[in-house]
């Protein structure tokens, strides 16, 4: 079996030194906000090229807190797309506020910029550009279209990170980036973890509250917050991970461009595009084609683990029944999720295993022809 994600062989090469890293957490009895969590912060900063990073419990509370920092709340509208894990809409609806869908752009799987102006109102107080798969939208049009009509930006960059959009990394193009490191993202930890980034000493200064209870000084509380502090352990594992990151990306960018070239010439695969002046870090290395389903399964006969993201989308999902949305409301966002496959993508991938899986595809793709 070809795994879609192999973590073993990470650990392999790296896991004496997160053993001895989370042991020295251990043994210092220091387990919340210490050094580790700072030295991260301090790089992740410095890596994204941003003035701030705060470490929060996970991607979904990054996102969280960012809108409750923006003073985002019921009766306001933040648009987004429905073609996302399911995160990026539940934050929308935990601050309660109302998520308002944009299509996206087929080929890029990403906000399509020709449709968004339509989606505002009196109502919208921010946009959620999701730079799916590591692949960074087109910013520079949302920028303007948010300093037009006065909006804040918070990008969910979830999977991407080290993408960059025009030289600059995703995460300081917004006001702020919300990061994931769930174990299976590009820079994973060992259980779940987030990061946020801002220029912002004002928004750092209330996320810093707002994921410790509310407080800046212990036992005194100005606003109702929460428990969503990045744990020390999961700072020390990424610690050791996070010089790995660019090298990490790079092989899976050399994986993904030979993918391209094992598809090269079969007309039934729509292989990822990107954006000029972008460098997507493929989180995921996903194909369209028809017959997704069948294919799907006669990989996973045939030893080639591939996965669906994502076959529902959130204007879809029974939890978002009361947006009284239906089939046909984002009829590219629902196509798309018909074709879809995101095949096995990984820095240790080699080359035999990638084409194992190219040759599976395409010998699929003939018998369910």
């Amino acid at each position: 079996m070809i795994p879609i994600l192999d973590l073993t062989k990470q650990y392999e090469q790296i896991g004496q030194e997160i053993e001895k890293e989370v042991l020295k957490v251990l043994s210092s009895g220091k387990y919340i906000l210490g050094e580790n969590v700072k030295k991260l912060e301090n790089d992740f900063a410095k890596y994204i090229g941003t003035e701030k990073a705060l470490g929060v419990a996970s991607g979904t509370d990054a996102l969280l807190l960012a809108l409750k920092a923006l003073d985002i709340g019921p009766g306001d509208e933040v648009i987004t797309v429905a073609f996302t894990f399911i995160a990026t809409v539940e934050a929308i609806s935990y601050v309660g506020a109302k998520p308002v869908f944009v299509d996206i752009n087929p080929d890029t799987f990403n906000l399509d910029i020709n449709e968004l102006e339509k989606k505002i109102t009196a109502k919208t107080k921010a946009i959620i550009p999701v730079h799916l798969y590591g692949q960074p939208v087109d910013m520079d049009p949302i920028i303007a279209i948010a300093k037009k009509y006065n909006l804040f930006i918070v990008e969910d960059c979830a999977q991407a990170v080290g993408a960059t959009y025009k030289g600059k990394k995703a995460g300081a193009l917004g006001d702020i980036g919300c990061f994931s490191f769930f174990p299976s993202k590009n820079l994973g930890a060992c259980g779940d973890g987030g990061m946020i980034t801002t220029n912002s000493n004002y928004l750092a200064d209330r996320i810093l509250a707002l994921r410790n209870h509310g407080s800046h000084v212990r036992y005194y509380h100005k606003e109702v917050g929460y428990n969503s502090r990045l744990d020390e352990i999961q700072a020390a594992v990424l610690n050791v991970k996070f010089p790995h990151i660019d090298r990490w990306n790079s092989k899976r960018r050399e994986a993904a461009y030979y993918y391209n070239e094992l598809f090269k010439g079969i007309t039934e695969i729509q292989t990822p595009k990107e954006l000029a002046n972008t460098s997507c870090v493929y989180h995921q290395y996903t194909i369209q084609m028809p017959a997704r389903d069948k294919v799907h399964e006669t990989l996973g006969k045939n030893g080639v683990m591939a996965m669906i993201y994502y076959p529902v989308p959130a204007h879809l999902q029974e939890a978002y029944n009361d947006l009284g949305m239906k089939e046909g409301d984002l009829p590219q966002t629902e196509n798309t999720t018909l074709k879809v496959l995101s095949l096995p993508i990984f820095p240790e991938i080699t080359r035999e295993q990638q084409k194992k899986v190219a040759d599976e595809v395409i010998k699929a793709i003939n018998i369910v022809n």
